[in-house]
């Protein structure tokens, strides 16, 4: 593993620190170089902790690292016989500090949760080398810096959870091809649009709320119709119109899409989601008349849709358990825009194909053309 670690003040530390261990620890204590390493990796951690007012990391002393407080030792997948630590959650523990290339050391970790703590800083790169790691949640601390790129390189992740951050700048779209399960980008500071080969990875949760998507919510969202539940991409920029075939999404259980910039009307197709029990949509500038075949959905719960443009709903939209309908131009309504405000909006047509949304067609084929003229041998 040292081989493969680019830092030489990092592979001579630890260089340092082997040799200290071997010479003053008992030979059974370091029989098991799995567990070294993650001593190794574990002390390197404590040493830049600058504040653990819940003592959560005071037992974390001696090579007994499967003892320390918020590590879980298991028998390792490629040898069971041999002990590893294969989790770390120290979820809650109002911790301060940074985090150490050393901990890419720990190349069995399957689980790192250390949500809701102050850590600061970047996520070293040599987390590449947790090529097992299965949920990755590093959400509400202090982290800065771009998007993680390490979690490319690591296609086992199911899980990743990195919201209530300080992160920015672009999104790879090659996050979109992994295998991801949950993707939690939410309250972070990115900028990046919604990349076409997002119908390419196996999402049941996608969060990305309180971002600037800017973008478009590209048609290939369908894709995952197999395997989304959840979608909420509340307060993100996003503009244009909304995909004519979201109704492919029969399995969403919860769409958010409020507080963005969507054009157009509701897609007739909605009414097939028919898992839907929450659908928000307020807070854009939606128009038109809201299809009934949305209110019908079975399971339809919760339906909000004020704050737009919308000038007609069948009544059984009414009749839903929660709705709320406010201002729209929705005439026999209370609590209606103005019939000013509405004529302004409605005198402007909504060009869908202005936002650049969907792929343009390519154009039509030339005419072939005319036949030769042949001379007639008839009088």
């Amino acid at each position: 593993m040292l081989s493969k670690m680019k830092n030489p003040s990092l592979t001579l530390s630890l260089g340092v620190i082997f040799s200290i261990i071997f010479l003053f620890k008992p030979s059974h204590q370091v029989s098991n170089p799995r567990l070294l390493q993650a001593y190794t990796a574990l002390q390197a951690w404590k040493h830049v902790i600058t504040s653990d007012p819940n003592n959560f990391t005071a037992n974390w002393c001696g090579l007994q690292v499967c003892n320390y407080t918020g590590v879980y030792c298991a028998p390792a997948l490629d040898d069971p016989h041999t002990i590893t630590v294969a989790g770390i959650d120290l979820n809650h523990a109002n911790i301060a500090g940074s985090m150490p290339e050393e901990l890419g050391l720990l190349t069995d970790l399957a689980i790192f949760h250390i949500n809701s703590n102050r850590f600061c800083g970047t996520i070293p790169y040599s987390f590449r080398y947790l090529r097992l790691l299965h949920e990755l949640d590093i959400s509400n601390n202090q982290f800065s810096g771009q998007f993680p790129s390490f979690v490319l390189y690591i296609n086992s992740l199911k899980y990743l959870d990195i919201r209530y951050n300080n992160f920015h700048g672009e999104v790879p779209s090659a996050l979109f091809n992994l295998k991801l399960d949950a993707l939690f980008l939410n309250n972070n500071r990115f900028q990046f649009s919604l990349p076409q080969n997002i119908g390419n990875s196996s999402l049941s949760v996608i969060v990305l709320a309180n971002n600037d998507l800017k973008g478009c919510i590209p048609s290939s969202l369908a894709n995952l119709k197999d395997t989304l539940n959840e979608v909420i991409l509340i307060n993100s920029g996003l503009k244009g119109c909304l995909p004519s075939n979201l109704g492919l999404l029969d399995k969403v259980r919860v769409f958010d899409i409020s507080q963005n910039k969507l054009v157009g009307a509701l897609p007739e197709s909605m009414g097939g989601m028919k898992n839907l029990e929450q659908l928000n949509v307020a807070h854009n500038k939606l128009s038109g008349e809201v299809p009934a075949s949305i209110c019908l959905l079975p399971k339809l719960e919760n339906f909000t849709h004020s704050y737009n443009y919308f000038c007609g709903e069948p009544p059984i939209c009414i009749k839903l358990p929660e709705q709320d309908d406010r201002k729209n131009c929705i005439a026999y309504r209370p609590l209606q825009r103005s019939p000013q405000e509405c004529a302004t909006f409605y005198a402007h047509l909504v060009n869908c194909d202005a936002f650049g949304c969907t792929p343009r067609s390519p154009p039509p084929p030339s005419p072939p053309p005319p036949p030769p003229h042949v001379a007639s041998h008839y009088p």
